[in-house]
């Protein structure tokens, strides 16, 4: 990636030439590269696409500069780290032709090895990089098998924990399984109970609603009965309340002037319904009266000339 070496300036403005120039630059570092990946042939080609133009937008200007300076920034990381990583593995190339010379020297190279040794070795090799260790020395195999161990541990705990969730998890589902069940029968049983009440509850209305309609027609034959009355008696509409009151007042007061009229009659129902017997009474009645105050005449008389008083 050759076109990490250039910087773009993020103080340049969108539309000045310099930033289509560095655009341009970039752009053209990327179909060298291109080409230079798939053959020299297409390379003008390529390189006359990825252009920006006579007339490039200042937006599209913008959007290419920060795509560019996006992908400087990931080519130089990765610059970066591929220096780093060819330099261990020089080292470990390095490291691996010594260990190689000093076995050969020692008579260990690996084809003069017999198979039952070469087995063994590859085995250990096998182990060294199952536990994740670079040399053959028992402390580093006895660190990897205790690191080994605790991590055994540490899946084994969490394998217990992860049954005892799961057994809580399975006797809770149990019993979930449990009370639904009881719920279900009951619902069952609110269903069956709710049933029969409806039933009764709509024998009730029946029975009620027969009776309102006898109620019905026995209050509208009182009504027609009323009506009928009250059309006997001259019964109209502008007989109101008040008119009823100011009537009754006025039979008050014709009561109360006919009581001493009525009285004086009453004093003569006793006469015979005849003239002359009326007046035979009369003279009968007025000679008692005359007997009587000539009786008391006398007691009086009798008592003023009696000596003792």
């Amino acid at each position: 990636m050759d076109h990490t070496a250039e910087h773009l300036d993020p103080a340049a403005p969108a539309s000045a030439p310099a930033s289509v120039a560095e655009v341009n630059a970039w752009l053209a570092s990327l179909a060298a590269e291109g080409g230079g990946v798939g053959g020299r042939g297409g390379g003008g080609a390529v390189a006359s696409e990825l252009s920006l133009g006579p007339d490039p937008t200042p937006r599209g200007v913008s959007y290419l500069r920060a795509l560019a300076a996006a992908s400087q920034a990931r080519s130089r990381a990765a610059g970066i780290a591929a220096t780093g990583l060819r330099a261990q593995a020089a080292e470990y190339r390095a490291e691996a032709a010594r260990l190689r010379e000093a076995l050969e020297r020692a008579g260990l190279a690996r084809d003069a090895l017999p198979p039952p040794a070469a087995s063994a070795a590859r085995a250990v090799a096998a182990v060294a990089n199952l536990l994740a260790i670079r040399d053959t020395e028992t402390s580093s195999f006895v660190v990897a098998s205790a690191d080994l161990w605790l991590r055994r541990a540490e899946v084994e705990e969490k394998r217990d924990k992860v049954h005892k969730e799961s057994k809580a998890l399975l006797d809770y589902t149990r019993k979930a399984i449990t009370k639904l069940t009881e719920l279900k029968k009951m619902l069952e049983k609110f269903k069956n109970d709710v049933e029969k009440q409806q039933v009764e509850q709509m024998t009730d209305w029946q029975t009620k609603l027969a009776m309102m309609d006898s109620k019905e027609r026995q209050y509208v034959l009182q009504v027609s009965n009323y009506k009928a009355m009250l059309n006997r008696v001259g019964y109209t509409p502008e007989v109101n309340h008040g008119v009823l009151m100011e009537m009754a007042e006025h039979k008050k007061d014709l009561e109360r002037k006919t009581k001493p009229i009525a009285d004086t009659l009453r004093s003569y129902q006793d006469l015979p319904p005849d003239k002359a017997l009326a007046a035979l009474a009369i003279e009968d009645k007025k000679r008692q009266y005359a007997a009587a105050e000539k009786y008391l005449e006398d007691v009086l008389q009798s008592a003023l000339t009696t000596p003792g008083l």
